[in-house]
């Protein structure tokens, strides 16, 4: 290296922003042995959907009663059935201190907010800028039918499918799904954490639907009584509301 170049010229990091889709599995009850059984059956409807999926375990609704809870027998049990945790929901102190003591993050109890750490200084008012144009988004649009294996991603935007899906075929978007046939496989909308993102197919028969990482698989949409017709699928708080079009 000459003596005019300089190793911290050059940025090697950038810290960025980001709303990713992750899982939570919320704890009502410290029972190993029935979440190994119920987490099971859970994961064999959509084994594809859980393979490697990062995981907040959510321990701040347990109940004082249940007792502490062995974080590290909990964490090996959902390792088990491909989820991968990357911190806990506590607000229990017994909690807090498994997880510190084992060097797992602690996110604050569900609805709580952060408190800043000291009191900023004040600046100035900046002059009012021109609000940026909004970004239009890129929509992909396929027009042959989506066979058994096939994955379709929208980055960045929606999906459109004006075709069908069969089983074991699996759409993907940041956006909206628009699916112009039957819907045979699954659909998975915002996956990047877009709450608003919405699923709209002609006929529901889906394996998987899923907006934002809430989902409903077959066993549950089957029991619907839209199944099998035209239907919306909206996210209301952490419920999937499924209409008729």
């Amino acid at each position: 290296m000459s003596q005019t170049e300089s190793p911290d010229q050059d940025p090697v990091f950038q810290l960025k922003g980001s709303m990713l889709a992750i899982t939570v599995l919320e704890l009502s009850r410290n029972d190993l042995d029935s979440l190994d059984r119920q987490l099971a059956a859970k994961v064999a409807q959509a084994p594809n959907f859980f393979s490697n999926a990062p995981l907040v375990l959510a321990l701040d609704k347990l109940p004082p009663s249940e007792g502490a809870v062995d974080l590290p027998g909990l964490m090996r049990v959902c390792r088990q059935h491909g989820l991968r945790t990357l911190a806990i929901r506590a607000s229990r102190i017994e909690d807090i201190a498994a997880a510190i003591a084992i060097d797992i993050p602690v996110l604050p109890p569900s609805g709580a907010r952060e408190r800043p750490l000291e009191t900023a200084e004040p600046v100035a008012p900046k002059k009012p800028e021109k609000p940026p144009e909004p970004a239009v988004k890129q929509t992909r649009v396929i027009t042959t039918p989506v066979r058994g294996g096939q994955q379709i991603y929208a980055q960045g935007g929606d999906l459109v499918v004006v075709s069908s899906v069969s089983p074991g075929a699996e759409l993907l978007a940041d956006g909206n799904i628009h699916v112009y046939g039957p819907m045979r496989g699954r659909a998975l909308a915002g996956v990047k954490g877009d709450t608003k993102a919405r699923i709209f197919c002609q006929q529901l028969s889906a394996e998987l639907i899923s907006i934002a990482g809430h989902y409903k698989v077959s066993e549950d949409l089957r029991r619907d009584p839209m199944w099998g017709s035209g239907v919306q699928v909206s996210l209301s708080g952490d419920v999937l509301n499924i209409i008729r079009l």
